[in-house]
């Protein structure tokens, strides 16, 4: 019989994000592991594939979940939609408020405060609660919008690696959804009905990535194999693993 579309979805998936797993290290024995819960499509497929990761006996990881609320800007999550995914998926969910005041720092743009809050409640709760690592749901095709604008902005050839060993903390960043394509994440995210979070952030639109995405999407058409060109260059210089 042969395999229905759904089914050759996960395979790719699974395949994907155990390739990313193995090829950049990010698991260990003993690892306790929490995970950026924001109720996004990514995020939500990251929690379910490292639960059913955690599963099997080798390396033996733990798991928890944070799902940090940014109580100055006007969007809504689901929390008892949360709750109830991470619980369906055998994983403690944490939530913690926090917030910016956009005045304070007119260099910022609010996106930026509003990730670097989240980030450090994440250090902060990481720390507080003794786990080694965290693991951020940032797939394949934001590895490689980041690269573009890091050398468009920043005249530099970098990007968000797989992994991450900070260097003030005792945490290592790891991205196990590094291999997989966002497309693959969409029609999972349809597959499975995962709810959309009710978002109303009043700064999305005040960012270049949207116009890189899209740029990305024209350079994919003049070149299919482009994405695997860009990703074996980040290869090459060790961009992948810091």
């Amino acid at each position: 019989m042969q395999p229905t579309e759904a089914q050759l979805l996960e395979r790719r998936i699974w395949r994907h994000f155990s390739k990313g797993l193995t090829q950049y290290g990010l698991l260990e024995e003993g690892d306790r592991i929490l995970i950026g819960l924001s109720g996004g499509k990514d995020s939500l497929a990251l929690l379910e594939l490292m639960a059913r990761r955690a599963r099997i006996y080798r390396p033996r990881i733990s798991l928890a979940a944070l799902h940090v609320r940014m109580t100055n800007i006007a969007y809504e999550s689901d929390t008892a939609y949360l709750e109830s995914f991470a619980a369906a998926c055998g994983v403690p969910l944490i939530v913690r408020e926090t917030s910016f005041d956009a005045s304070t720092d007119t260099r910022k743009s609010p996106c930026f405060l509003c990730s670097w809050n989240r980030r450090k409640m994440l250090f902060t709760v990481a720390q507080e609660g003794g786990f080694n690592k965290i693991a951020l749901g940032h797939h394949q095709d934001d590895i490689l919008h980041t690269t573009l604008l890091n050398l468009t902005f920043q005249g530099q050839f970098s990007t968000m690696p797989a992994r991450l060993q900070m260097r003030k903390f005792p945490l290592t960043i790891i991205r196990p959804l590094c291999m997989v394509h966002e497309s693959d994440l969409k029609a999972w995210a349809a597959l499975q009905g995962y709810r959309r979070q009710k978002k109303l952030c009043p700064y999305e639109t005040d960012s270049h990535r949207t116009d890189i995405k899209e740029i990305f999407g024209q350079i994919e058409q003049l070149n299919p194999e482009a994405r695997h060109s860009i990703w074996n260059a980040l290869e090459h210089e060790g961009k992948l693993v810091e």
